[in-house]
């Protein structure tokens, strides 16, 4: 409500831990105080399983039993009246190790985002992005998905860009001698994924 109020046009409401009725009732109250405030305001919320946090993990959980329906989505979508939706289509917070490595890639369910984005016809979040196969975006983005989150990605960026510096320069404590490292390292990885967001956006519309 505070950020509604200060001037934000965009707010996520994740309450997708709760049993589905429960996240049903909680977000539709959300949505109509949120849009009594701003009513151009967008609102999106979550559904199914991608599990928590920004971290790196040795297996990987198992979250097929919380993977979004088309069904889910549409009910979702047309009770709560949220603007974006974020479904469970293969994706994960985090990253394992091996995907850190570059060893293995997240894969996702293009035909679930497919089913999903005809039936509730919303825009489409992948959160939990990071140490996707690209070609699993490019295929996403064609298939429905709007908005992209990476997060996992550029911190690991940004905490390789600072062991490189200190690894070139072990004797260095000076931060704005320090930092630059880590900011150009997530630079380089901002400007790849939107690269190929982009790409793969002007594909889709035949641009």
């Amino acid at each position: 409500m505070e950020a509604a109020k200060a001037g934000f046009d965009s707010i996520v409401f994740d309450l997708s831990a709760l049993p589905f009725e429960q996240n049903v009732q909680q977000t539709k109250q959300a949505v109509e105080a949120l849009k009594s405030i701003n009513p151009s305001l967008l609102v999106e919320g979550e559904i199914g399983d991608i599990g928590t946090g920004s971290e790196i993990h040795d297996q990987s959980p198992d979250l097929s039993k919380g993977l979004s329906t088309a069904e889910e989505a549409t009910q979702f979508v047309e009770r709560t009246g949220v603007d974006v939706l974020a479904p469970a289509v293969g994706n994960m917070h985090g990253m394992l190790r091996s995907m850190v490595r570059g060893e293995t890639k997240k894969r996702l369910d293009i035909e679930r985002i497919a089913a999903i984005k005809r039936a509730a016809q919303v825009f489409l979040t992948l959160h939990g992005g990071s140490g996707t196969d690209d070609e699993d975006l490019r295929k996403a983005i064609a298939a429905g998905i709007n908005i992209v989150h990476i997060n996992t990605e550029l911190r690991v960026a940004w905490r390789r860009g600072l062991e490189q510096c200190f690894a070139k320069h072990p004797d260095e404590v000076v931060p704005y001698k320090i930092l630059p490292s880590a900011v150009d390292a997530v630079k380089q990885v901002v400007r790849s994924r939107l690269q190929l967001f982009n790409d793969e956006r002007r594909f889709a519309q035949g641009v």
